[in-house]
């Protein structure tokens, strides 16, 4: 008998919580709340959760510093919950390494949806272990742990950084636009501004060192690709 998948909520409303229970429960999750900022982490410790649905703006710790928190320790997947809308606090939340993003008020089937995508992506992964392993030269991309290491050091990508870098780099020297990077890594129609393709791209180059044999080039008005390095 398979065990339930546990989801952790962690929202000042109440209102919230009742909504996505109802549903969630319906499509057989278990369910733990938390409702202030301070209280996330040791509800995360303990009860373990196969993902967290976490708001941007709780009393006490706020949810983008408790998303650091969590990526410290784990690569759960994290849906992020806001009133804001801006596009500003999208590219942070996926910045910091938030596997989606939903702007309130929202449907909860829409979260449960988008829930089952994030579950259904996991199980592929796990399912074909060959394809997750990608070696080029000093370079290793695992996506089975989201590790990404250089010369045996390991690098601190965020899940999304993973899977972008892992994407390319499986297909060298092709060009992606940034529609095709967002259909691919988010696996959802994104609502909001490109830019989040460009700061995730720009993040990769800060974290992977010089020497790297794994490349990111810019094609100026099309889109990014990687090229190995000659003597990878």
């Amino acid at each position: 008998m398979n065990k339930k998948k546990l989801i952790l909520i962690a929202d000042d409303e109440i209102g919230i919580h009742e909504s996505l229970r109802v549903y969630l429960t319906r499509e057989d999750y278990e369910v733990y709340s938390v409702f202030r900022g301070d209280d996330v982490m040791e509800a995360f410790t303990r009860m373990r959760p196969d993902l967290v649905i976490l708001d941007i703006m709780m009393p006490g710790r706020s949810g983008t510093q408790v998303c650091a928190d969590i990526r410290a320790k784990s690569m759960v997947p994290i849906i992020m919950l806001t009133a804001k809308g801006e596009e500003v606090d999208k590219l942070l939340g996926f910045a910091l390494g938030a596997d989606d993003y939903m702007v309130k008020p929202f449907s909860p089937r829409e979260v449960v949806s988008r829930i089952q995508v994030i579950f259904r992506r996991l199980n592929q992964m796990q399912s074909e272990p060959e394809k997750n392993l990608l070696t080029i030269g000093n370079t290793a991309i695992d996506l089975k742990c989201y590790e990404v290491t250089v010369k045996g050091e390991k690098m601190l990508l965020s899940p999304k950084e993973v899977e972008i870098l892992h994407l390319m780099a499986s297909h060298p020297r092709q060009v992606f636009t940034r529609e095709q990077l967002l259909d691919n890594i988010w696996g959802f129609d994104f609502n909001g501004d490109s830019r989040v393709v460009d700061t995730s791209i720009k993040r990769i180059r800060k974290k992977l060192p010089e020497d790297t044999d794994v490349l990111l080039k810019s094609v100026y008005g099309v889109g990014y690709k990687v090229e190995v390095r000659e003597d990878a």
